[in-house]
């Protein structure tokens, strides 16, 4: 899958979109669609809490945000502006500078 901003098929998808299609997919939950009204939902844990299935949220730039799924050992599934759907680690310098909040939503 592609990256495209507001994309939501499988010739591109933006980040809120791979979450929105993921969790109706694989959980039978409509989460709202954009990484904004995302955040908005769910419970807020702690980084050191989390566990798969967990939305991982970043503040990437003065007004734009990014969401990604939590999957194990410090990594989380994302679609990325470069390379698409992606697997990276919290650990990466960009996404610990970038880290904001994490949320898990009750199935």
């Amino acid at each position: 899958m592609n990256t495209k901003f507001g994309g939501m098929s499988k010739r591109g998808v933006d980040c809120s979109g791979f979450v929105y299609l993921t969790y109706r997919s694989k959980f039978g939950i409509d989460l709202p669609r954009t990484t904004d009204l995302q955040s908005s939902v769910g419970k807020k844990i702690a980084r050191n809490n989390l566990q798969a299935g967990d939305l991982v949220f970043f503040k990437t730039g003065f007004f734009r945000k990014h969401v990604g799924i939590y999957v194990e050992d410090r990594k989380f599934m994302h679609a990325s502006a470069s390379r698409g759907v992606m697997v990276s680690s919290l650990d990466e310098e960009y996404w610990a500078d970038s880290y904001w909040m994490a949320k898990r939503i009750y199935m």
